[in-house]
């Protein structure tokens, strides 16, 4: 019996472990920490949710790109930013080659979140009630996003 629990456990911290493996960016839970903010770290390493109309990247409305605040792959452009009035920063499509998305089934519903392809960082979730052309709503933590406006 003692064995049994022990490989369940072993699994069970190998299944907690996984979201690190296989990124390009990885660093040790010291590093996130020192790195980024104690919400930053909450969302974007533990896949908590910034308070709703609390970014400042909500409101904005210049020409740039949002970036990962974890390691700085460029996610999203203001081109595909939208007005959702669900106070997050949300946008209806992502560029190429910036994010994973895997099956999230936490607070008894199942929903896509979204993370950054490059580190893993939590980034939000995606949502089929969002504008044309896509339909889709990227709903993003504005904690987890770094605005890069353009240059002029």
């Amino acid at each position: 019996m003692r064995r049994r629990v022990f490989l369940t456990g072993l699994m069970g911290s190998a299944a907690f472990a996984a979201p690190a493996l296989g990124f390009d960016v990885t660093k040790s839970d010291a590093e996130w920490k020192k790195q980024l903010s104690p919400l930053a770290y909450a969302v974007l390493r533990h896949e908590g949710t910034e308070r709703p109309y609390t970014s400042p990247l909500n409101k904005e409305k210049r020409d740039g790109i949002f970036a990962c605040a974890g390691c700085d792959l460029d996610l999203f452009s203001s081109a595909t930013k939208f007005e959702s009035g669900t106070g997050w920063p949300s946008f209806w499509r992502p560029l190429a080659n910036a994010i994973g998305t895997k099956t999230d089934r936490k607070m008894g519903m199942t929903r896509t979140e979204v993370h950054c392809r490059r580190c893993g960082g939590h980034l939000g979730h995606v949502f089929d009630d969002g504008p044309p052309p896509t339909g889709l709503r990227y709903c993003m933590n504005g904690v987890s996003l770094a605005f890069k406006p353009a240059k002029a």
